[in-house]
């Protein structure tokens, strides 16, 4: 070969190169430029230092402020992109509801629940559990009158709860906790406990106390380094009270295992146990014990927390705003006197509908949703996101979106109310999501949120304990994973 010829094809390998590593740099700059703009992290640990670890909701809100409605976040090695606004979240949720329909692999999650499950599971075990889910729920009667009827004698049973401190001070949160989670366990393990029951609270303060772990810093920071686990041990906590719960689950349909009628299944757990049956010879086990221990635990923990949460507001606010209170009671007793409240009258009261509403978006439950993950490499929104990327919904931002809500930092029943005083739905209103992952149990916790609020506001007026003004009490959420009040004491008076 002569040294032309070399020299040639050197030359052309080296074009070759040239061309392969501008197209890089090009794709690598191109990328850049379209992926969703955020703080510059520092190594290793990312954006910690901005991170308010003990509320990150209220950062992220502040970030998209800066950064726009989609933008990313380093939480320590990972990559997380935010979503924020009606528009964004909608648009994604529902737009592009396939392409973001994954659930994230958050650490503390994966140990709790190995993927199994409803809440935080993936792939074909989610789609299959969520279908079971619905179908044996509406079986069981959720969005119906034999669910209706059931919330109904709770109230009876809880207002009576309140009428023994005879207008003295007390704290509600054990009691709505026993009281509300009554009726998801009706339907799960087909009866109902006592109030004072020790194995019954023992498991509402196993899944209280993790609820307010898991939005921990100790458990935010485990997150985004799992290996410093050893000297955080926050999840340590958690998963021993995971064992408790799940313990009991299985104890309770290994019960039924031995008792149910594959012909007339009495509950959800039986309901599970007959399709276990039947798939038996299928060669994917979806119908698991496993998956039954996690599915029961996610609609117990899910069924009860975010409910008696909004409740427990929903007094707060009745006490902090006592012309709202006022209100709600002159349309109960003009709509139903002194009879029992129903979801037929909802209805005929626009201003109580209203009011429950605004104690939703107020209370801002889940600020941050679930996280949700992308399922493949997507565009969206001129941004390149890819498959696998952490996604966060920031429900916060919707609900207190300024293009949507006159108030969005103010309690104001209006939001939800014409000129002429009418109920009008509000599209931004999604605390319970939207899309492929919103809550299996929508139905179900508003016909609770309104018979219960509706129930308690017929029979009592709630004040502050003496000493204290209604314009003192602390409207801040507690830390958690989702936004509870503050514990305090109401006084419950019994109207005349």
């Amino acid at each position: 070969m002569s040294g032309f010829d070399s020299f040639a094809i050197l030359s052309i390998l080296g074009l070759i190169l040239i061309f392969i590593l501008n197209i890089k740099i090009f794709m690598a700059k191109t990328s850049k430029q379209h992926s969703p703009p955020g703080p510059k992290p520092w190594p290793v640990i990312g954006n910690l230092h901005i991170l308010n670890l003990k509320r990150p909701y209220q950062t992220m809100q502040e970030l998209s402020q800066k950064y726009g409605s989609i933008y990313s976040i380093q939480m320590g090695p990972k990559k997380v992109v935010v979503l924020s606004g009606y528009e964004t979240v909608k648009e994604a949720l529902v737009g592009y509801g396939n392409q973001f329909g994954e659930r994230s692999q958050v650490p503390i999650f994966e140990r709790i629940f190995n993927g199994k499950g409803i809440a935080f599971s993936h792939g074909e075990t989610w789609k299959i559990m969520r279908r079971f889910s619905l179908t044996t729920l509406r079986n069981f009667g959720m969005g119906k009158q034999i669910i209706e009827d059931i919330i109904i004698e709770e109230c009876q049973h809880l207002i009576k709860n309140f009428e023994a401190h005879r207008g003295n001070p007390f704290e509600i949160t054990t009691v709505m906790n026993a009281s509300v989670a009554n009726i998801i366990v009706s339907v799960l393990f087909g009866k109902r406990f006592e109030y004072q029951d020790p194995q019954f609270l023992r498991l509402l303060t196993l899944i209280g106390e993790n609820v307010k772990l898991v939005g921990s810093p100790r458990i935010v920071i485990f997150n985004m380094f799992p290996v410093l686990g050893f000297l955080l041990r926050s999840h340590k906590t958690v998963l021993k009270n995971r064992d408790e719960l799940f313990s009991f689950i299985r104890k309770t349909f290994l019960d039924h295992r031995h008792k149910f009628d594959k012909n007339d299944p009495r509950s959800f757990i039986d309901a599970f146990l007959v399709r276990q049956q039947e798939e038996k010879d299928a060669s994917a086990d979806y119908f698991s014990d496993e998956n039954l221990v996690a599915l029961v635990s996610n609609l117990f923990a899910a069924g009860t927390e975010t409910t008696v949460s909004t409740l427990r507001w929903g007094i707060l606010l009745m006490m902090r705003y006592p012309e709202v209170q006022k209100k709600v009671c002159d349309e109960i007793t003009k709509v139903v006197g002194l009879a029992q409240p129903r979801i037929a009258h909802r209805t005929q009261m626009p201003y109580t509908d209203a009011v429950i509403h605004e104690v939703q978006r107020f209370a801002n439950i889940l600020p941050t949703s679930l996280p949700h993950a992308t399922t493949t490499n997507v565009t969206f929104k001129n941004y390149y996101i890819p498959k696998g990327t952490e996604v966060i919904t920031l429900l916060t931002s919707v609900l207190q979106d300024p293009t949507q809500w006159e108030k969005p930092h103010t309690f104001n029943p209006e939001h939800f109310l014409n000129s002429k005083g009418k109920f009008v739905k509000r599209e931004a209103f999604m605390p319970f999501s939207v899309g492929n992952r919103k809550c299996v149990g929508e139905s179900l916790a508003r016909m609770e949120l309104f018979l219960f609020f509706t129930s308690l506001m017929q029979k009592f007026t709630f004040q502050p304990p003496q000493g204290v003004s209604h314009l003192d009490l602390d409207l801040t959420p507690d830390i958690g994973f989702t936004t509870r009040p503050m514990p305090h004491k109401i006084c419950a008076l019994l109207r005349v």
